[in-house]
């Protein structure tokens, strides 16, 4: 087994005891593009927009979100149902998500009545995010996603994130579409890369840098 001294304190050992030597135990040479601690130091922000608010989770909301996985569109492309009580596991875990800096999850609501899901996975010490959502059926085409979506990631590169990205079926036109409207460009294919519950599925991928202006002369 390998270790690394240090003139500071003595050797610490880089492999763990499953055998493996973890990425996050080893020194880097580059700083976390997002300090650790700097977004779970404050409440989970609500945004919103005209109609359109994205607000954390809470009880309240179990209900709504068994009826949403019931949804066909919805469970087509998250390839699940959900219970009252994973209802409440999956509403308490996204409030652990951000106290862990691992996530934001937010409730969409459109005048007054839940109206999706928008989600994003932080990877605070590489500077980017992963988003998710979807949309219930009384709510589609009414531009709420594209709202959503933008308000997240205008939010997100505001608190110092440099990319976002997201992926979906290349069967899913709608959530193509939600992407291109945000400005998320289409970066390629990831061929038969997750499985749905009719198989396997291409994944398009898009991503949207964060665009900072140097300042002028």
């Amino acid at each position: 087994m390998r270790e690394l001294t240090s003139p500071a304190g003595p050797a610490r050992s880089v492999v763990r005891a499953d055998g493996w030597c973890h990425a996050s135990d080893v020194p880097s040479f580059v700083s976390p593009a997002i300090a650790p601690g700097s977004l779970s130091s404050t409440a989970q922000p609500v945004l919103s927009v005209g109609s359109v608010q994205l607000r954390p989770w809470t009880g309240d909301d179990a209900s709504a979100v068994v009826a949403a996985y019931q949804e066909p569109a919805i469970q087509r492309w998250h390839a699940r149902s959900m219970t009252t009580e994973e209802a409440d596991e999956w509403i308490t875990a996204a409030g652990a998500a951000w106290a862990a800096e691992t996530g934001a999850s937010w409730a969409i609501d459109h005048d007054g009545a839940l109206a999706g899901r928008m989600t994003l996975t932080f990877h605070l010490a590489d500077g980017f995010a992963t988003a998710a959502y979807w949309i219930r059926a009384h709510a589609r085409g009414r531009g709420i996603a594209p709202q959503a979506l933008g308000m997240a990631t205008d939010w997100v590169f505001s608190v110092g994130m440099h990319r976002v990205e997201l992926e979906h079926s290349t069967m899913n036109a709608a959530s193509c579409r939600v992407a291109s409207k945000v400005g998320f460009d289409a970066e390629g294919t990831r061929r038969e890369s997750v499985l749905h519950a009719d198989g396997w599925h291409d994944m398009h991928v898009h991503a949207k840098i964060h665009d900072v202006q140097a300042p002028g002369p």
